[in-house]
């Protein structure tokens, strides 16, 4: 399944992707520099409900793992990250937002802590690991960073944990979310986790090992039909209704935590050290001008967002959509829009143009969207 795309050594295959041709995958996204599956047989929407009611198979491999090993490597994690990673314990996960010198948004990778010595770095869309090389080498830290040789898939919908019971026993039930835990896979132990890019639910299969991964993929698959299982990819309906942001779309450089609703996961009190701690620290001081928020709209079903779209009240600009689909549950377009700080509280109608002849009128709303 070639369409549309020249491959070259520049986009690299997943250890699951001739399996995802032989499934019928119909279209690829590039993340990472790396093949994503992006759709099937099914429509989007039939997808959604799939997700909502059963379970999916997912090739992720595209969240590329960045290994930390070595006496500084705790170190080195603190120092790209404003969050205080001491809460962090050997099995657990944890989501982080990753800086610059500017507090502009790197990546938003999940943290998987094995040791005071060895962390995964399990990343979005963007080149993490020269970043990490680069401030290993400039401050001359005792650590080895590379990416590694992790396969992940994902396993959602409210039928994954059956599922991964059946296969992997009944232990598996008791991981907690955003924690993880060794599974026996082809006489090798391999790490699972309670985490994923849904709110269905799920476990993501970090495998370690690019030659197991056709056996990996048909094991789920064969032990999921009494589930009703099928290929599937992150869904942007039920992605955009959970408020799941995506890197490159509503998360880039030009934005902060803040401006993300990740303040949360900020230290500014001095505690940690980190790369943009004095721009951060300013930037909280001083509060954004923007922010994410929800954004349900009327009319008719509105196109892809490939670029973002205005936002305007009265003809005047007011903030802009960067993902938007029609949901069938709400029967309305939902969208993520960056929102400036003036209108945060509007309570009036919004216009967007989805630049496609038709003006549509919508509200701002809350994450999730019910």
């Amino acid at each position: 399944m070639s369409i549309g795309l020249n491959f070259s050594r520049r986009i690299r295959r997943t250890a699951y992707t001739n399996k995802v041709e032989q499934a019928g995958v119909s279209g690829f996204s590039v993340v990472n520099h790396m093949l994503l599956p992006k759709a099937f047989k099914h429509s989007v929407e039939d997808d959604y409900w799939h997700l909502r009611k059963d379970v999916q198979l997912w090739d992720v491999s595209t969240q590329r793992v960045i290994e930390v090993v070595g006496p500084d490597a705790s170190k080195l994690i603190q120092l790209m990250t404003p969050r205080n990673i001491s809460i962090c314990k050997a099995g657990d996960c944890l989501y982080l937002p990753i800086i610059d010198q500017n507090a502009g948004l790197i990546n938003d990778p999940v943290l998987l802590k094995h040791s005071e010595e060895k962390f995964w770095l399990s990343i979005a869309d963007s080149d993490l690991l020269l970043f990490a090389i680069g401030l290993s080498i400039g401050l001359k830290l005792d650590v080895v960073v590379s990416e590694a040789d992790i396969w992940t898939v994902s396993i959602q919908g409210p039928k994954a944990e059956d599922l991964i019971s059946d296969l992997f026993g009944e232990q598996t039930r008791n991981i907690k979310f955003f924690k993880f835990d060794k599974i026996d896979f082809k006489k090798t132990k391999q790490i699972i986790a309670r985490s994923g890019y849904s709110r269905q639910g799920g476990f993501e299969i970090y495998l370690e090992g690019k030659v197991l991964g056709p056996d990996l993929w048909d094991l789920i698959l064969q032990a999921g039909q009494k589930y009703n299982i099928r290929p599937g990819s992150p869904n942007i309906i039920e992605r955009v209704e959970g408020g799941l942001f995506s890197y490159g779309n509503e998360i880039t450089r030009e934005n902060n935590p803040f401006e993300m609703g990740l303040g949360k996961y900020c230290s500014l009190n001095g505690e940690v050290d980190y790369v943009g701690r004095e721009a951060l620290q300013k930037i909280a001081a001083d509060g954004v001008s923007q922010k994410l928020k929800a954004f349900v709209f009327d009319g008719s079903k509105c196109p892809v967002c490939s670029s973002p779209w205005p936002l305007t009240l009265n003809g005047k600009r007011v903030g802009q959509i960067t993902s938007a689909m029609y949901s069938p549950r709400k029967k309305a377009n939902v969208s993520i829009a960056m929102i400036k700080r003036e209108y945060w509280s509007c309570s009036d109608k919004i216009t967007v143009d989805c630049m496609d002849g038709e003006l549509r009128d919508g509200r701002i709303d809350t994450f999730p969207i019910i």
